[in-house]
C-alpha cells in the first residue's frame, strides 16, 4: 500500500511539472508578440490567441473549481462565449490566463493519497482523478500548441524557438550527454 501512495504522489508531482512547463511555453510565446498580435486571426472563423486563452480560462475555471466534489461542467459556464472576441487587452488576457492556472494548481495541490481514488465527473461522465487530470492535460497542451503555432506564423523568421532551434539538435544533444546521466 505504501508503494501505491508513493506512486500517486509521484504522479501528482509529475503532472504538476508538466502543467507548469506548458504554462511557461504559452507565456514565452506571449512575450514574443505585440498586443496587436494577440488578437490576430488568420481568418474570421479562426481563433486568435486571446480567444484561445479565453477558452482555456473558461474550461479551467469550470473543470477545476470544486474539482473533487462537483461536476466539471459548471452550470455558470458560458462555453460558447469563450470563442468570441471578449478580451480587449493583454492585461485582461493575462489576468484570465493566470486566474485559470491558479484554479488548476490549487485543485491539483488538493489531491492527496487519501482522496486520489475519488470519482470525478465531467459532463456527468465518471472519471478517476488520473483520467480527469490526463483529459485536461491533453486538452490544454492541444490549445497551447495552437497558441505557439499562431505565434510562430505571426513572427515568421523573427520567431525565437521555445525548444531546440532548427539545426541545433546535434549540439544540444552533445551538451546534454556531456553532463552525464541524470534528471
Amino acid at each position: 500500500m505504501n508503494r501505491l501512495i508513493n506512486m500517486e504522489q509521484e504522479y501528482i508531482n509529475s503532472i504538476l511539472k508538466q502543467f507548469e512547463n506548458y504554462k511557461s511555453v504559452g507565456e514565452k510565446t506571449f512575450e514574443q508578440l505585440t498586443d496587436e498580435d494577440l488578437f490576430w486571426q488568420y481568418h474570421p472563423e479562426c481563433n486568435s490567441i486571446a480567444i484561445i486563452v479565453n477558452h482555456l480560462w473558461g474550461n479551467m475555471k469550470s473543470r477545476w473549481t470544486d474539482f473533487l466534489t462537483s461536476d466539471g461542467e459548471k452550470e455558470w459556464r458560458q462555453r460558447d462565449l469563450e470563442f468570441e472576441s471578449v478580451i480587449q487587452s493583454r492585461d485582461e488576457m493575462m489576468t484570465k490566463w493566470n486566474d485559470g492556472w491558479d484554479c488548476l494548481f490549487t485543485a491539483l495541490h488538493s489531491i492527496t493519497p487519501e482522496n486520489f481514488n475519488t470519482e470525478v465527473f465531467i459532463r456527468n461522465q465518471s472519471h478517476s482523478v488520473m483520467e480527469a487530470v490526463n483529459r485536461q492535460f491533453a486538452h490544454y497542451t492541444y490549445h497551447i500548441g495552437q497558441i505557439v503555432y499562431v505565434g510562430r506564423m505571426i513572427k515568421g523568421g523573427d520567431w525565437k524557438s521555445l525548444t531546440i532551434p532548427r539545426g541545433d539538435s546535434t549540439s544540444f544533444n552533445d551538451k546534454m550527454f556531456s553532463k552525464g546521466a541524470g534528471k
